[in-house]
């Protein structure tokens, strides 16, 4: 490829002109070297099923425009207040949380009132919004819509469960023939969207109503698999087939769906379609759910105080009545024993009078449904505070599709990477074949809309960056292929010393002295000196059962004891590998309070290829680099190597899903010693939960100081590179959407703009700020291969943004799976890079990953950062904060409590890469 126009080889890609129109912003800059590289296409699942409208006979007037109304739901007797968003309540002002009860209603608005409603067809989002394709007769309507059989909970007298003060016991429901519920929907005009916005989408231009139009396109996707039954998680769905569930175990479930959802690209407007994968609670028996879930193999064993948090809020079906109902809670005594008022008439003509029988009794006796193991178990609980409802726990079953969003364990998370990883075959057939599947071509709003979705993949242009030349020690070469290298008879070309350290054994049943038999050899092999450890020192028997906290302060006090003076390095050994609780507690001791360099290590199997990987670590942490790029050493790196430049690496990592109330991480890492690109140092502080912006960059105290994360790493660039400041910051910033760059530019690189101005106010470097984003859905294939792309691939046209400034890299090897690129939007550049130079640096920032020797998928200070911020916050364990959160997830409102701050890192680690 060598500059100019792509040519969009697949006849529904869309407006050949307008894409040239716009230009690939690459055009004219490919002489030389760049022209010369190699030139491939790909298919790209984003742009794969591209939506185009029949112009020729777009609906004239006001039929090309949707009209957006927000509607109320109310009960049936009355007008309510004046809010506008739904508000859905049964007659007795009791509050509807049930999911999907609004699409219910409007289904049956639509049914009972079609020609009232000049026979329109609905685009609902679920909530508070509703789109017509043209008007409805009337700006304000209001309707009156009865649900019959609604699961409202039925009372005794029909067959349904009995409970104290339960609704079974209330007179007005046993006469009342039907279970039904009757609502108020007012429909009140609320906007105008002109559809011609699609249209200039589908030529790859983009007007003010965009994105509010494309909106209503998605939601007519998402309805469209609603009425299928599928489960809906935002532009997600999934669909009830255990062929696409996998066992977790713990009772959790991994469902296979699929995303889907229209974007405006340089080649007009298409359908991203790829799959997507969910966790749901495992169908079936409660009992069933609760011994997988507490991994117990008896209900006698069930620890029913945390059953009772588990359940509640699942939905469940009863048996024989096959009603559905959600849970609040148990019994507070078991079957056999819990108590109720079942109302009996006296004789022919007497009144009800109260007898009080247990849940047990009244199921086998008077339902004379048998009851095989429920009798000395709690029952479940569907009813209210104040009025419970109870069924035995053997007559109750979870209904499937129900998300699972508390944190997973390290185990169930390491089992749904394995069983969802498809390799990229596999996954274009899934995704051809669900799109034929979907049938989207016979949705009825999206035909109102114009709109008809091609059946193939989009052929784009891409082309593979050469991987740039590394240094080992001696000034050899190191040569990448195919995204790989090693260090096979190759030195480190800055080793560190391994002096004055010791070994600490926590229990791990592995043979220490030969593990530092084999790293002396391996080390003194790379370059790296290393003398003989202090000591080993190991555990207690009597302490492997005590807290980890005191594992780690006796081990300290054995340590003072023993050595002759604070070391330097430890090496940690520890009994497991992922989740130990020794981790946090001994990084916080070794880093935060006695500025000790450490590694852990968990080895299950050691060999050179595991010792080599250690010591690159250890190398890195205590000073040395494993590897440079040659224009590194040159220094030849366009711009960058011209004028001090510091690049920085931003990220912020929250608690895990389910727990909303644990502080956030804030980590921005920084590069030293310029002209050096492969050195780090971090800065870490927590912050309120859930917070996406970070809001300590800058942070003055008084006149003179600055507490904030980028003040101490412009002074530590100051100091490493011969006091000369940064006249370039290239900022990369991690995790954040594209409906938050405007507050990444606003807020976050306004502050790193007063933090610098703060410390000098002549100085006024120059700023380029990338965001990159790996959450998203776009994959790119090989035709008629069953491999990934190479690494080096890059695709900046056709599925792009048909404005903004972005590219798609894939810049690893994809070994397992299928690749997933990092997509790049270039949000400010003061700097000036060109395409090419700036593509060749993010190309080039994944080379210089010090824990590897493997190109990663993302640039190295953006890996960095998710690292130190992983890793300090091990020095707090927040999981208690959260015991509260549900299987459901909870909710806490920002700034409710406190955020508890940190520890600082000791001044002797703080400029360290600790954290590789």
């Amino acid at each position: 490829m060598t500059g100019g126009p792509t040519n969009l080889l697949d006849p529904h890609v869309g407006d050949v002109a307008a894409a040239e129109r716009l230009g690939r912003r690459r055009s004219g800059e490919h002489g030389g070297e760049a022209g010369a590289k190699a030139s491939f296409r790909w298919a790209a699942v984003r742009a794969g099923h591209l939506a185009r409208p029949r112009v020729d006979t777009w609906p004239p007037g006001s039929r090309g425009d949707t009209w957006t109304f927000l509607i109320r739901l109310r009960p049936g007797r009355g007008r309510g207040g004046g809010s506008c968003p739904v508000n859905l309540k049964y007659e007795d002002d009791r509050p509807v949380d049930g999911k999907g009860i609004g699409r219910r209603v409007i289904d049956k608005l639509q049914q009972t009132y079609a020609s009232e409603l000049a026979n329109k067809d609905f685009a609902y989002d679920g909530e508070k919004s509703l789109f017509t394709i043209g008007a409805l007769p009337q700006v304000n309507n209001e309707f009156t819509v009865v649900l019959e059989d609604i699961n409202t909970g039925k009372s005794a007298a029909n067959g349904g469960s009995p409970g104290n003060d339960s609704p079974g016991n209330d007179r007005k429901r046993v006469r009342r023939p039907y279970q039904s519920k009757t609502f108020k929907v007012e429909l009140c005009f609320a906007a105008k969207i002109p559809m011609s916005a699609i249209a200039q989408a589908l030529r790859g231009q983009e007007s003010e109503n965009t994105q509010e139009a494309i909106r209503v396109i998605d939601i007519i996707l998402r309805q469209h698999s609603a009425k299928q039954g599928c489960l809906l998680v935002r532009q997600s769905f999934f669909h009830n087939n255990p062929s696409n569930f996998v066992d977790l175990g713990g009772g959790v479930m991994g469902c296979r769906g699929f995303h889907s959802s229209f974007r405006a690209t340089q080649s007009g407007l298409s359908l991203n379609i790829d799959v997507s994968t969910t966790m749901i609670v495992k169908p079936g028996p409660v009992i069933d759910f609760l011994l997988a879930n507490q991994k117990v193999d008896h209900p006698n064993k069930i620890d029913w105080a945390k059953a009772k948090r588990a359940l509640k809020n699942l939905r469940i079906k009863t048996s024989p009545a096959n009603t559905e109902y959600k849970i609040v809670g148990l019994s507070e005594r078991n079957c056999y024993e819990q108590l109720f008022t079942l109302k009996q008439r006296n004789g022919d003509n007497g009144d009800p009078e109260g007898v009080e029988v247990s849940v047990y009794d009244y199921f086998v006796k008077n339902r004379g449904i048998e009851l095989r193991y429920s009798g000395d178990f709690p029952c479940i609980n569907v009813g209210k505070p104040k009025r419970p409802t109870y069924f035995p726990i053997e007559l109750c079953s979870l209904v499937p599709l129900q998300r699972y969003t508390k944190a997973l364990s390290t185990l169930q998370r390491s089992s749904l990477v394995e069983k969802s990883r498809q390799k990229p075959e596999e996954r274009m057939s899934v995704l051809s074949d669900v799109l034929k599947r979907s049938n989207y071509d016979s949705e009825p709003m999206l035909n109102s809309c114009g709109i008809s979705i091609a059946r193939s993949f989009t052929q784009v242009a891409g082309r593979v960056l050469q991987p740039p030349k590394l240094k080992a020690g001696n000034g050899e070469d190191l040569f990448a292929r195919n995204g790989r290298w090693n260090f096979n008879n190759k030195r480190l070309i800055k080793a560190s010393s391994i002096e004055k350290w010791a070994v600490v054994n926590f229990s791990a049943r592995c043979n220490i002295w030969d593990l530092v038999r084999d790293i002396v050899k391996c080390g003194g092999m790379k370059g790296i000196k290393v003398e003989d450890p202090f000591d080993v020192i190991e555990e207690d028997p009597s302490m492997r059962r005590a807290s980890a906290a005191r594992r780690v302060d006796d081990m300290i006090d054995k340590m003072q004891k023993k050595l002759p003076g604070q070391p330097k390095f430890l090496l940690c050994v520890l009994a497991e590998r992922k989740n130990s609780d020794i981790y946090g507690p001994w990084k916080r001791k070794c880093l935060a309070e006695f500025g000790i360099i450490t590694q852990c290590v968990a080895p299950s199997r050691i060999n050179d290829q595991y010792i080599t990987n250690v010591l690159l670590k250890i190398n890195a942490k205590l000073g040395g680099l494993n590897s440079l790029l040659q224009i590194e050493t040159s220094p030849s790196l366009p711009l960058v190597s011209k004028v001090p430049t510091i690049i920085l690496g931003m990220d912020v990592s929250h608690g895990s899903p389910g727990q909303s109330d644990i502080p956030s991480i804030a980590a921005v890492v920084s590069s030293r010693e310029w002209p050096l690109v492969s050195k780090y140092r971090a800065s870490v502080r927590s912050q309120s939960p859930k917070l996406e912006m970070i809001g300590g960059l800058f942070k003055p105290q008084g006149t003179q100081d600055d507490d904030g994360l980028i003040r101490e790493l412009l002074v530590d660039f100051y100091t490493s590179t011969g006091k000369r400041k940064p006249d370039q910051v290239i900022i990369f910033r991690d995790g954040v959407s594209e409906s938050q760059f405007t507050q990444v530019l606003n807020i976050e690189l306004d502050q790193i703009i007063e933090a610098c101005k703060f410390l000098d106010e002549k100085w006024s470097p120059k700023f380029t700020l990338i965001v990159a984003q790996k959450n998203h859905h776009t994959k790119f294939f090989v035709p008629g291969s069953p491999n990934n792309v190479p690494p080096g691939t890059v695709v900046d046209n056709t599925v792009c943004h048909p404005r903004n400034n972005d590219f798609y890299m894939c810049s690893h090897a994809g070994m397992i799976g299928t690749t997933r690129p990092t997509h790049y939007h270039i949000l400010h550049d003061e700097i000036g890079f060109s395409p090419d130079d700036l593509q060749e640096l993010v190309h080039s920032l994944s080379y210089v990953y010090q824990r590897s020797t493997t190109a990663i998928s993302v640039v190295a200070p953006i890996c960095y950062a998710h690292l130190a911020a992983a890793q300090v916050s091990q020095f707090i364990k927040f999981d208690e904060m959260s015991d509260a959160s549900s299987s459901q997830g909870g909710h806490t409102s920002a700034g409710s409590a406190p955020v508890p701050e940190l520890p600082r890192l000791h001044n002797r680690v703080r400029s360290s890469m600790f954290f590789c």
